[in-house]
């Protein structure tokens, strides 16, 4: 394993609930209308990029603070996705996962943003959120309603 470069990020900051490992910027959210197995999760535009320290566009795979797992399909509450679970780079704990592609046209928008589930990280004041009676038993997607 090589050297290990955690990107501290400046604002209100979406974190590692475990190791407080940075994700993602309040301001890159894309919507919190989604849901998951453990109840809320948000959609992000995009995470930090391990080249340039910018921005990763929807072409690049691995990002500083999380690593990218293998691509699979699942079947969610939207349909059909090619996706692929992401990990934090600073203990391994899966936190959330990519959309690679959507089968249907109207979730084509998911294409190449990230998903962070709201039981496995931190919010900019540092809170955890909590497992409610809203907790979704199957599978994983935004709530259409």
């Amino acid at each position: 394993m090589g050297r290990l470069f955690v990107i501290t990020l400046e604002g209100r900051i979406y974190s590692c609930k475990h190791c407080q490992t940075h994700f993602a910027l309040s301001d890159d959210i894309a919507s919190k209308a989604f849901h998951c197995r453990h109840g809320k999760a948000y959609l992000f535009r995009k995470v930090r990029d391990e080249d340039e320290g910018g921005w990763l566009d929807l072409k690049i795979v691995q990002g500083v603070n999380v690593t990218v797992g293998e691509q699979e399909e699942r079947l969610m509450m939207t349909g059909m996705h090619t996706v692929a679970d992401i990990f934090c780079v600073g203990c391994g704990s899966i936190v959330g996962w990519k959309y690679e592609s959507a089968y249907e046209k109207d979730q084509k928008y998911k294409e190449g943003k990230f998903i962070l589930e709201r039981f496995k990280v931190s919010g900019p004041d540092g809170s955890n959120y909590c497992v409610g009676h809203e907790a979704q038993v199957g599978g994983s997607d935004a709530d259409d309603a």
